[in-house]
Parts: structure tokens; C-alpha cells; sequence
């Protein structure tokens, strides 16, 4: 009884040792992320006025507001959803309903971890690369592209996982009926895993949000409106990059409203999907 009492006392303080370290690494996450948040919002709610959203990217040393960096942001980062959501879906329901076992299924799967793996700059150099230098300019179509193919493999990922789900029983009783593939997947599996694959389309959209590295590459920037795809666009990330680099205070200022604007931008889409996901469950 000795030696089991001796045992069982050791492994509770093993126990409560872990359970206390655990508790102190969250608490220093916590603290971070809380530090982190309250700065931004300390010194980005003094900028958040009428200005910032109705008028351009000033002069240096002179001020004014971000609303081409908002609309070219909003317009990059909805073109760039429309266009990898797509091909996301379709990679994903290939990998998990046709070819699940295939080596052809096993040499994507791997350059989807590859792609979802590598560093943004690198994507945007990339793009650079094929477009920039190929037309001779900057452009937002460039900038569409770069964040088009960082949506594509968050997509497919979630796509896949959430397809994975869905019980055979469900594909089996669609097919005893006599439906095809493709009709149990547009009919059963896809409306099945719905609230899983919009979750991830949601996260990828916070994922490309405040993405600055392709877009250095890509659409560069513009001071001024342009609605213009083929030309150069103002977005929030590089603005703010650019802003917050500079030596002018209120500069300074713009870059901490427009940092506050992503981030509860970001932190909505992500509680958003969060409730996506919960609901699935």
C-alpha cells in the first residue's frame, strides 16, 4: 500500500506540475495577445473619424483619410475569394470523393502543404515574376492573383477535411437510389459539409486580409483613386507598412487607424467562422 501510495502521489504532483505550466504558458499568450490589442486600440481609435473613411491617402506631413486603401483592399481581397474559392472547392471535393487514394491525390496533397506552407513573400515574388515583369507595370490584377493563390490551398484543405466527414451511409443511401456522383456531391456531401466549407472560405478571407508582402510585389500602390485593374492600387496592409515607416506623425496616425481596421475586420471573419463551426457541430 505504501509503494501504490507513493506512485499515486507522485503522479498527481506530475500531474498538477504540468497542469500549472500549461496554465502559465496561456497566461503569457493571453497577456500578449491582450498588450498587443489594447496598444492598437489606444492609439488607433484617436484616428477613427469621418475622414478616414471618405478621403485619399494625403501628402506627406498633411492630413486626410485611407478610403482608396479600403476600397482597393475590398476589391483585391473579394476578386481574389471569387477566384480561388472555386478552384478550392473542386481540388478538395477531387482529393476527398474521386481520387482519395491515387497517387495523383497524393502528389496534390502535397503541393497543397507545400503552397500552404510557403511564406507569402515568396508567393508574391512569384507573381512578380510571371506578371509584373512579363507586362512591364504594377497592376491589381497582379495583387488578385497573389492572394488568389494563397485562398486556394486554405480551400482546398477545409474542403477536404470537411467532405472526410460526411459519413458513407449518407453517399451510399443517395447512390441506392440510383444518383450519380456528381449528384450526391452537389446534393448530399457538399450541403452537408456547407457550414465546414464556408468556414474555411472565411478563414482563408482572413488569412489574404492583411497580407503586405504580395502585394509589395504586385499591386505596389497609388495615391490616388483608381478603380483600374490594370493599374497600380492602393490596399490597407501597404499603406499602413508604408505610413508606419515614414517620419511624419500624421502618417503615424493613419497607419494606427488602418492597423485597427484590419484587425477587427480579421477578428470578425474569424468569430464569424467560429460560429460557422459550432453550428456544423
Amino acid at each position: 500500500m505504501t509503494q501504490a501510495s507513493s506512485l499515486y502521489t507522485g503522479r498527481r504532483l506530475r500531474n498538477q506540475a504540468f497542469k500549472l505550466l500549461s496554465i502559465i504558458a496561456a497566461l503569457i499568450g493571453i497577456g500578449w495577445l491582450v498588450l498587443i490589442l489594447s496598444t492598437l486600440l489606444i492609439n488607433g481609435i484617436a484616428a477613427i473619424k469621418p475622414s478616414l473613411f471618405f478621403e485619399i491617402t494625403p501628402p506627406p506631413g498633411e492630413m486626410g483619410g485611407l478610403a482608396n486603401a479600403i476600397v482597393g483592399s475590398l476589391i483585391m481581397v473579394v476578386l481574389a475569394v471569387i477566384v480561388g474559392t472555386p478552384i478550392g472547392i473542386m481540388t478538395g471535393t477531387y482529393l476527398a470523393e474521386y481520387g482519395r487514394h491515387t497517387k495523383l491525390a497524393y502528389i496534390l496533397r502535397s503541393l497543397n502543404d507545400i503552397l500552404l506552407s510557403a511564406p507569402s513573400i515568396v508567393i508574391g515574388l512569384f507573381i512578380y515574376t510571371a506578371l509584373v515583369m512579363s507586362t512591364g507595370h504594377f497592376s491589381a490584377y497582379a495583387g488578385i492573383v497573389s492572394l488568389a493563390v494563397i485562398v486556394i490551398p486554405v480551400v482546398v484543405r477545409t474542403t477536404e477535411n470537411m467532405l472526410l466527414l460526411v459519413p458513407n451511409s449518407l453517399r451510399e443511401a443517395a447512390a441506392a437510389l440510383g444518383a450519380p456522383s456528381a449528384y450526391v456531391i452537389r446534393h448530399v456531401t457538399w450541403k452537408s459539409a456547407r457550414a465546414g466549407i464556408i468556414t474555411g472560405v472565411l478563414l482563408a478571407v482572413a488569412r489574404i486580409s492583411g497580407e503586405t508582402a504580395p502585394l509589395l510585389f504586385t499591386s505596389l500602390n497609388n495615391s490616388f483613386w483608381s478603380l483600374d485593374l490594370s493599374e497600380p492600387m492602393a490596399s490597407l496592409p501597404v499603406v499602413i507598412f508604408q505610413f508606419a515607416m515614414s517620419p511624419y506623425e500624421a502618417w503615424h496616425e493613419l497607419a494606427w487607424g488602418g492597423a485597427l481596421i484590419i484587425t477587427v475586420a480579421v477578428l470578425g471573419v474569424s468569430i464569424l467562422a467560429r460560429l460557422l463551426g459550432a453550428e456544423r457541430k
